[in-house]
């Protein structure tokens, strides 16, 4: 079998359906991820899929695979990713596979795999490569059984949080999966709620399920402009991550959203660590040190948050993608309708929802913008840039993922990305001129080392 090593990302599995992704494949996988459970000494594993047309066909294949290395599978059916994270959790299985293709285009489908209660990336990863290359496959006849989560899910969140009075809002799921569920979550925990394409259909017909590019958002903010709810959320494909816009149509990027997160856990977890990504606020340092946490700056990445955060027994981490992950109260891994639940919970004890959303401190700053090149690319150009780039009156060079070049009044970021062939940007200054001045500096070290490159800036 022709095994692409390009779809054994950082920290997922993804690739093209039909050429570099085929139930053969996935079906392999499958056996690669039961016999490494079954060296973890896992014994069932559950699996969910969102709502790509490939989905179905895929996870079916991915049964099949587990159950071959004789591991027992609890299909969870169709999921948000959050979901199974959870039901790994409920159902003591400590293992979980989900197959997404995440905020990817259409044609594109993928997994993310925790086993023994660790989300896979990186070389854990490529062990499963190794397996299936190198035929370490265990051999058996795994049973097969099929688990309604989503009864106990929402019980669980609507059982532990509640709003201080009802609310009304707007949700957006883009035709992701997170639609089935949004609806019945957000009425239960006591919500009117205006949907808006929360009807799951994999061709996307209305807008890309990524609440991380504004234009995602515009019907979103049409409606709150002209309807009666008081704020508005967006999710993105599979159901892990956030997208939060207030009544005038304002976006709340998640950076500073989790300040709103961080005030609220260390209210309850005084001296608590928070992590945050490269790609977030320089606020939030000052931030969480002002209400009494432990701020750290740490790599863009779900299982590699997830992994630091049981490293240092974070309280409570987020990623400027719209990943939040919520320790306190909750399992620590990134789940966008929770994070929605708790944002609901806080913005109900006030009367005016966005008002407290405006109060957050903020600064002069870019959406994530991409450079496109191509696959192996932009790693490449990181790592030259790391050893030759120089950066006038910077105050501090951070390259624990990419680039992140702080200044007294601002930072730039570039890094490459872990799921497609982009180098990734972003910048935030006190001030336009701050902020121009600083992509000019960029722009330059960017061209001087690849004079081709189409910079979106």
């Amino acid at each position: 079998m022709n095994l692409p090593q390009e779809i054994f990302k950082a920290y997922d599995i993804r690739g093209i359906v039909g050429t570099t992704l085929t139930p053969q494949i996935v079906e392999a996988i499958g056996q690669a991820i039961g016999s490494e459970a079954t060296a973890r000494r896992q014994t069932q594993i559950c699996i969910g899929y969102d709502g790509r047309l490939s989905s179905p066909q895929l996870a079916a294949a991915l049964a099949q695979g587990i159950r071959k290395a004789g591991v027992h599978v609890i299909d969870l059916g169709l999921v948000a990713t959050p979901m199974v994270y959870f039901a790994a959790c409920h159902l003591g299985t400590n293992c979980g596979v989900m197959v997404t293709g995440s905020h990817n285009p259409p044609d594109y489908n993928g997994l993310k795999m925790v086993l023994g209660g660790e989300t896979l990336s990186g070389e854990a990863i490529q062990g499963l490569r190794k397996r299936i290359e190198q035929g370490e496959l265990f051999e058996g006849t795994g049973s097969y059984g099929k688990h309604d989560i989503a009864p106990e899910y929402v019980a669980r969140i609507t059982g532990d949080l509640k709003l201080a009075r009802p609310m009304r809002i707007a949700v957006d799921c883009g035709n992701g999966v997170a639609g089935a569920f949004a609806g019945k979550l957000f009425r239960t925990l006591g919500c009117e709620v205006e949907e808006l394409y929360c009807d799951v259909d994999g061709n996307f017909p209305n807008h890309h399920p990524d609440p991380s590019v504004p234009e995602n958002l515009a019907d979103l903010i049409r409606a709150l402009k002209a309807g009666d709810a008081e704020i508005g959320l967006a999710f993105d494909g599979d159901g892990d991550r956030l997208g939060v816009v207030t009544k005038d149509g304002t976006i709340v990027y998640p950076d500073r959203q989790l300040m709103l997160f961080a005030a609220d856990v260390l209210s309850r977890e005084p001296d608590a660590t928070i992590i945050y990504d490269v790609k977030s606020t320089r606020n939030l340092h000052a931030w969480i040190t002002q209400h009494g946490g432990r701020p750290l700056l740490w790599k863009t990445g779900h299982s590699l948050v997830k992994a630091k955060m049981k490293e240092t027994g974070a309280a409570l981490a987020g990623e400027m993608s719209g990943h939040v992950f919520f320790k306190e109260r909750w399992y620590g891994f990134d789940d966008g309708l929770y994070a929605g639940c708790r944002l609901l919970e806080i913005l109900s004890r006030s009367d005016d929802p966005s008002a407290v959303l405006h109060a957050l401190p903020d600064s002069v700053s870019t959406p994530e913008q991409h450079i496109q090149m191509k696959e192996g690319e932009p790693h490449a150009l990181i790592a030259q840039l790391q050893r030759e780039a120089r950066f006038a009156n910077a105050q501090n060079i951070i390259t624990i993922d990419g680039l992140r070049v702080e200044y007294a009044d601002g930072f730039g970021l570039m890094r490459p990305s872990n799921t497609t062939p982009v180098v990734v940007l972003r910048f935030e200054a006190d001030n336009e001129a701050a902020l121009k001045r600083i992509q000019e500096q960029f722009r330059q070290v960017i061209l001087a080392a690849a004079p081709g490159a189409a910079l979106p800036f």
